[in-house]
């Protein structure tokens, strides 16, 4: 994914990455499913309602929407995140809680070492 900007949003810094390919709903099931168990106290909302997912495995049976939202405690950021996926777009939203050191300053290279790997590789778990 290539970050297209980062900005300071009140508590949050807000960013805009594009994917190297368009992604379905399969697509976001499997970065969603793969991203899972990085998360403490993980929410999954489908546009914007909260579902129940006892398991990981779960995601990939949700009904195709428009979006799909994972948010919660990072254990990989160490920081809250919510990032969003959009149904039939190129476009990934990350939110990232302004709670440390590495992430009180909206700097474009600093934000991208920091989420660029990551965000790889949930955007490689979408084509396995």
């Amino acid at each position: 994914m290539v970050l297209l900007g980062v900005k300071a949003d009140g508590a949050w810094l807000v960013s805009r990455w594009k994917l190297t390919y368009r992604i379905g709903w399969v697509h976001i099931c499997k970065a969603v499913r793969s991203a899972f168990s990085d998360f403490s106290n993980v929410e999954i909302l489908v546009d914007q309602n909260p579902v129940e997912i006892s398991n990981r495995d779960d995601i990939l049976k949700l009904e195709e929407c428009g979006s799909m939202i994972i948010r919660g405690a990072s254990d990989i950021m160490k920081s809250r995140v919510m990032i969003t996926f959009y149904n039939q777009l190129q476009f990934v939203d990350v939110h990232v809680e302004r709670s440390t050191d590495e992430f009180m300053e909206a700097d474009y290279q600093k934000f991208n070492m920091s989420f660029g790997q990551y965000l790889d590789s949930l955007e490689i778990a979408m084509h396995r």
